[in-house]
């Protein structure tokens, strides 16, 4: 019985103990770089007019009313900050430019009453 009892103890552990994955991984919309911070996807995308922010909430695009923030890029030991602003469905730091392996740092104020930092390496 003891043997049993064991045996049904250890596969209920096995199986309780396992990882808890409550949200899948968060993929690039408009062929950028994605992080995630405070529950939140934030993809990095170089364009035309300079670097967009999306911010993704669970699958679905956050409205970037009424958030605002900066774009901090280091490439070649030159620090440069650009303002983020709202541009239609993203936030927009104009002019930037993300050279391959720079590296950037958004801070964006207003995401639910907290201010939120994203850290990228540019690949």
């Amino acid at each position: 019985m003891n043997r049993f009892l064991m045996t049904v103890v250890l596969a209920l552990a096995g199986v309780a103990g396992g990882p808890a994955w409550a949200h899948g991984e968060v993929k690039a919309r408009h062929g950028g770089q994605v992080q995630e911070a405070q529950d939140l996807g934030f993809e990095l995308v170089q364009q035309p007019a300079g670097v967009a922010l999306y911010i993704d909430d669970h699958g679905k695009p956050l409205a970037p009313a009424g958030l605002s923030g900066k774009l901090t890029v280091l490439a070649g030991g030159v620090k440069t900050d650009y303002p983020l602003g709202v541009a239609g469905d993203r936030l927009l730091a104009a002019g930037a430019q993300l050279p391959k392996g720079a590296r950037a740092v958004a801070v964006i104020n207003g995401v639910g009453g907290k201010t939120v930092t994203v850290r990228y390496t540019i690949k």
